[in-house]
C-alpha cells in the first residue's frame, strides 16, 4: 500500500510539473511575435550604435542613446571588438563598448548593419528561458582627415537572444508577458 501511495504522489508531481512546463510553452503565433520583437531590438541597437559612433552626435545625446541601448541587454552582456590587423577579439561590458566607440580617434565614423537573421531557433533552457541566436554583418568605416587614416572592415557577429516570462502590475492586476533581451555579441569573423 505504501508503494502505491508513493507511486501516486510521484505521478501527481510529475503530472503537475509537466502541466506547468506546458503552460510556459510558446505558441507559434507568440513565437512569431517574439521573433519580430527580437529582430526589432537588434535593429534598434544598430541605429543606436550608428548614433553613438557618429562624430556629429553631441556628447549629451550620445549618453542618452547609450542609456537607451543598455536597456536592450541582459545584465552582464559583453560585446566583441575585432580588427583586420589582429587575430584577437576583445570583449567589453556593454557600456564600456559604447564609451570606446564614442572615443574612437577618427574624424568620421560610419557603422552599418545588414543581413540580419536568425541562425538558431529559440530553444527552451532548464531555467525556463528560451535562447536563440541572431547573426548580423557589421560594416565599419573610419576616416581621419588629419592623418589620412582610412580603416574599413566587415565583421560577422552572433547575438544571443534571451526570451523569458516576466510580470508587471497594471491597475492592481499582475500581468505576465514574454520579454526579449539581448545577450553577448560574439565576433565570428572579420574581413577587409
Amino acid at each position: 500500500m505504501k508503494k502505491h501511495i508513493q507511486a501516486f504522489v510521484l505521478l501527481f508531481f510529475a503530472t503537475t510539473l509537466f502541466a506547468a512546463a506546458q503552460s510556459d510553452n510558446i505558441s507559434p503565433q507568440r513565437k512569431q511575435a517574439i521573433d519580430s520583437l527580437a529582430l526589432e531590438k537588434v535593429k534598434d541597437l544598430s541605429k543606436y550604435i550608428s548614433i553613438i559612433g557618429s562624430k556629429e552626435t553631441q556628447f549629451s545625446e550620445a549618453n542618452r542613446v547609450m542609456d537607451r541601448a543598455e536597456e536592450l541587454f541582459a545584465p552582464g552582456a559583453e560585446m566583441g571588438v575585432s580588427s583586420i590587423n589582429s587575430q584577437e577579439v576583445a570583449y567589453y561590458p556593454v557600456r564600456r563598448y559604447f564609451e570606446r566607440l564614442m572615443a574612437l580617434n577618427y574624424d568620421n565614423v560610419k557603422i552599418s548593419w545588414y543581413d540580419i537573421h536568425y541562425i538558431s531557433d529559440l530553444e527552451r533552457q532548464p531555467d525556463g528561458r528560451y535562447v536563440g541566436v541572431v547573426t548580423i554583418y557589421q560594416r565599419f568605416e573610419g576616416t581621419s582627415a588629419e592623418t589620412g587614416l582610412n580603416y574599413k572592415d566587415t565583421t560577422k557577429k552572433d547575438i544571443t537572444i534571451y526570451v523569458e516570462k516576466k510580470q508587471t502590475q497594471v491597475a492592481g492586476r499582475t500581468i505576465e508577458f514574454w520579454d526579449v533581451m539581448l545577450g553577448d555579441i560574439r565576433v565570428t569573423e572579420t574581413s577587409a
